[in-house]
This record gives C-alpha cells, sequence and structure tokens, in this order.
C-alpha cells in the first residue's frame, strides 16, 4: 500500500493534461516538452516495471526530441541490449500515459503487474540521459521522482548522446559475461572506438579532412571529447573540423544546420562554408543519423544519406570477407525501408549481389530484420542505421585462421569494424568513422563514391491530415489498404511514369502523411509528387 501512496501523491504533482491523447511510437512519446511532464513521471514507472519483468537488468531512458526543433523534447526506453523497447510493451506505456487520473494510473499500473506476472520485490535498475535541451533538467528531475517513489535503482548519465546511452546499457547488462560489450562509461565508449579505429586503419592513410556540423546539439561535445582519444593528425589521423556545435544557445538546436535539415532542403548549412569536393557531414540533435555530402567543381550538391552509407558498408564488409576467404561463410544482407531510392536497392542487388530486405519505417523493424542475416547493414535514408554481427559471425571472426598475410590483414580489419561501429543502434559518431576508414581503404574521395550508382530523382511531401490513423498500411509501407480505393489511384497515377514508384505513409508522431514519388527525370517526379499528394489530400479531408 505505501507503493500506491507514494506513486498517486508523487504524480499527483504532475497531472495529465486533460485535452490529450498520447501515443508510444517509433520515437517513444515526443511533443511540445512543456506537455511532458505527466508522460516522463510515467515513463519511470513504465521503466521500473520493465525491469522488474527482466529480473532486475537495466533499463534505459533517454531524454530527447532528435532532429525536432528546440521547443520540443520526447523520452523513450532502451531495453537491456541497447535496442528499442520491445513493440508489445508499447502499449503499456501508452495506457499509462493516458490515464484520466492518479487512481486510473494505479490501476492501469497494476494490471500491468498482474498481466506480465512481475514480481515486486526484484530489484529494479534504470539509467538515464538527456540531450542539450533546456527543458532536459527539468523533465530528467520528475523522472527521478519517478522512480524514487517505485523504489528503483537509479543512476543520472547526464548529458549523452543517444547512442551512448544505448552503449552503456548493453555494457551494465553484460559485463561479466561471455558477451561482454565494454566499459559501462562514457569514457570507455571513447576508448573502445579509439582504439578499435587505429586497428582499422593499421597501413592505411586519411586523406583529406571532414567537416562536421553537429546541428548545435548534443553530439557536437561528445564529438570534441572523441576527438581527444584519436591520433592527431599530425600522427596520421583524420583531420576533423566540427562546424555548429553551440550547445549554449538553446534555440539554435536543429536551425538551419544538422542532418534532417541537409536531408530535406538537399542543401548545407548555410554555416558550412566548406570548399568544393570537399567531405562534410551532418549529425542530428541527438547524434543518432548522419548524411554526408559535397559541393561539386561546378557548385552543384551532392547528398550522401543513408541509402549511400549503406551501400558503402556492405560493398566494403563484403570485399573484406572475400579477401579474408570467409565469402561462402558470412551472409552479408541489407535492410532498407520504402524510402530507400531504387536506385540504391538495384546497385545492391545487381551490382553488389546482396539480397536486399524492405521492412516497415522504424528502427526496431530494421534492427530486427538485420539481426537474420550473418552480417546485417540497415540504414534509412535518413541516416539513421548501423552494422549487425551476428554472434556466429563474431565467433567465426574470432576462430578463423587466415591463410596468408592479405587473408590476415583483412580479417583484423573485419574484426576492428565490428568493435568500432556501435551495433546496439545507429550511431553518428561511429558511422563517421566507419565512413572514413572505408573510404581511406579504397582511396576514394566523395565523387568516387557518388559515382557508385545515379540515385533517381525523388521528392518527399509532407500532408497535414485531420486524422492520420485512417491510412493503414501493409507491403512493408509501401501501399495503403485504406482509406478504400486510395491506393489503387496511386497505382494509376505511378504506371503513367518511366521508373515511377509511390507511395503514402501516416506519421508516427503527428497527424500527417508523407508521400514519397519518384522517376525517371526531375519534372516525371515532381509531376507524381503533385498528383499523390492531390489524392492523399482529398483521402484525408
Amino acid at each position: 500500500m505505501a507503493d500506491k501512496e507514494r506513486i498517486i501523491a508523487a504524480s499527483a504533482k504532475v497531472p495529465k493534461p486533460a485535452d490529450r491523447t498520447f501515443q508510444y511510437g517509433t520515437a517513444g512519446f515526443r511533443m511540445k516538452a512543456i506537455l511532458l511532464d505527466s508522460v516522463v513521471f510515467r515513463v519511470g514507472l513504465l521503466a521500473a516495471l520493465r525491469s522488474r519483468k527482466l529480473n532486475g537488468q537495466t533499463i534505459g531512458v533517454m531524454i530527447t526530441a532528435s532532429h525536432n526543433p528546440p521547443e520540443d523534447n520526447g523520452v523513450k526506453l532502451v531495453d537491456p541490449m541497447g535496442e528499442m523497447l520491445e513493440e508489445s510493451w508499447e502499449v503499456y506505456g501508452t495506457t499509462l500515459a493516458n490515464a484520466t487520473s492518479e487512481e486510473k494510473l494505479f490501476e492501469a499500473y497494476h494490471k500491468i503487474i498482474k498481466e506480465c506476472h512481475i514480481n515486486l520485490d526484484t530489484e529494479a535498475n534504470v539509467i538515464f540521459a538527456r540531450d542539450t535541451r533546456s527543458s532536459g533538467a527539468h523533465l530528467t528531475s520528475i523522472l527521478t521522482e519517478s522512480l524514487k517513489a517505485t523504489g528503483t535503482i537509479y543512476a543520472d548519465y547526464k548529458l549523452l548522446t543517444t547512442p551512448q546511452l544505448h552503449y552503456i546499457t548493453r555494457c551494465l547488462n553484460t559485463k561479466g559475461s561471455p558477451y561482454e560489450y565494454g566499459e559501462p562509461t562514457e569514457q570507455g565508449y571513447y576508448k573502445k572506438t579509439a582504439s578499435s579505429l587505429r586497428v582499422a586503419m593499421r597501413g592505411r592513410q586519411f586523406s583529406g579532412s571532414v567537416t562536421v556540423d553537429c546541428a548545435n546539439g548534443v553530439g557536437g561535445p561528445k564529438l570534441r571529447e572523441l576527438i581527444k582519444h584519436l591520433p592527431s593528425p599530425s600522427e596520421g589521423g583524420l583531420e576533423i573540423k566540427v562546424v555548429n556545435d553551440d550547445v549554449l544557445t538553446p534555440e539554435r538546436l536543429n536551425h538551419q544546420c544538422g542532418a534532417d535539415f541537409v536531408k530535406t532542403s538537399q542543401r548545407a548549412p548555410p554555416s558550412s562554408h566548406a570548399a568544393p569536393m570537399t567531405r562534410c557531414a551532418s549529425l542530428d540533435g541527438d547524434a543518432d543519423r548522419i548524411v554526408y555530402y559535397f559541393n561539386d567543381v561546378d557548385g552543384t550538391f551532392r547528398l550522401l544519406d543513408g541509402d549511400r552509407i549503406a551501400t558503402l558498408a556492405a560493398l566494403f564488409i563484403g570485399d573484406l570477407a572475400r579477401s579474408a576467404g570467409l565469402g561462402e561463410k558470412l551472409k552479408v544482407g541489407v535492410v532498407q525501408t520504402a524510402y530507400a531510392n531504387g536506385a540504391s536497392t538495384a546497385y545492391v542487388t545487381q551490382d553488389l549481389r546482396l539480397p536486399v530486405v524492405c521492412t516497415a519505417t522504424g528502427v526496431k523493424h530494421l534492427h530486427h530484420a538485420a539481426t537474420k542475416f550473418d552480417v546485417g547493414v540497415y540504414f534509412e535514408a535518413n541516416g539513421h542505421g548501423t552494422v549487425v554481427f551476428s554472434d556466429l559471425a563474431l565467433k567465426r571472426l574470432n576462430k578463423y585462421e587466415p591463410q596468408s598475410p592479405a587473408q590476415s590483414s583483412a580479417l583484423e580489419t573485419l574484426q576492428a569494424l565490428t568493435a568500432l561501429i556501435n551495433q546496439t543502434v545507429g550511431d553518428a559518431l561511429s558511422d563517421l568513422l566507419l565512413v572514413e576508414v572505408i573510404l581511406a581503404h579504397k582511396g576514394w574521395g566523395p565523387k568516387e563514391w557518388d559515382l557508385t550508382y545515379t540515385d533517381l530523382p525523388n521528392r518527399l511531401v509532407r500532408i497535414e491530415v485531420a486524422d492520420r490513423n485512417i491510412f493503414k498500411a501493409f507491403d512493408a509501407e509501401r501501399k495503403l489498404e485504406s482509406p478504400p480505393g486510395v491506393q489503387a489511384q496511386i497505382d494509376a497515377a505511378v504506371g503513367k511514369f518511366k521508373n515511377g514508384r509511390s507511395f503514402a505513409r501516416a506519421s508516427g508522431t503527428e497527424d500527417a502523411v508523407r508521400v514519397y514519388a519518384e522517376a525517371a527525370t526531375r519534372s516525371e517526379t515532381e509531376d507524381l509528387a503533385q498528383k499523390v499528394t492531390t489524392i492523399v489530400r482529398q483521402a484525408g479531408g
């Protein structure tokens, strides 16, 4: 009963707004920060229950809104191996967040305990961190009150990138086991990344510099800290030029900078000032996405997005596996979403001769599909992704005996990549170094990378609708089953264009539908996008 009184008393200080309905989506909960107090408190309850259900394993809670504007914030859970919250538990998060009173909240809380057979005597362990948003400190104080009310052992890791929290969560839960992932600290993250980079670059040299736009978010100070652990340019290390790392002016977060700005506006941040043919990269606000780009000699902007990073990684890892003599023993596959450019899919299947799997949008879907391969490469076009090595693949890499110096060198690089890559989740910092290692090994600049295939012209349109939930998709979100008849209209429109492809997908976080279109020429793409947009607008009222 004491538990009930503590939870109800603490919850009463942060009542749920009466006119709001919340939903745990792909990115957890995300909205205007002023609406989040009750949600964060209830996520604390959920985290404690999740830990107890899993016999006291550590659960992570990240307070961030990624690429959203500074006035937004969000909260999401991290499961023990650093993966997203198990999907079946998302409904519990939604239920708790929408309880209309303290009594109803405790009823919902108690129902989860009964349904999941949770023993409240089991110790609960939760860690949490936040990005640099001004609302973050207030929200973590609310989370702390929730964890206190449930008798949870907790640790506040202050400011971290989202991938760093995922990394530490996994490290804590694997410590002392055969699957130990690393030292469960921020410094441990830097040391592991730096040492594996040194091995991956043995006998190779970086060429030129890379300019990194940090979206004026938490990735800025964390990248600067990582650089301290890397070899300096005078020692043959990579020259990283950090821009847009102002975390002291909150309103500058993601403003005309960052991965989402570059991807959607198809241009470099105004503050970039990079010379032609210079490698440039942009992180998002919590450093779990990265896109590359450069300006050609004639000033043309060229984007190297998540599709490009995925194909580059798949090309390199496939080559290394063959060079090491493991080509037949490691099944490499690529996982994409419907947003992947059709040209990238054709390149992987026809040129690299690797299998491609298409899943619904959302990292949890891609990550799950990637684990089905020995080496699964997954990236969303927006730059969120990583490479996952199966336990079997790791054992093969560790036990394999190379038959020549060339095989030995390739094997050593492959082994280093398994440590350099943050396999828990998309990580802009480790993905940055992965790309730089590959370009150095291949002796490529951005131009050579860009020439691997030619993107089909594409267009992404956001349409506000009265109710996004009427748009229900299937076939990895490439087709609509409702509203009735809409898919037939889209198919008819697509059929009129060479290399035409288009789909409409409801947003996971707002009342909006996104229309993607691609075709053989820019004008045809614009025409197709306009036609499908009109169809969606009419259907959405």
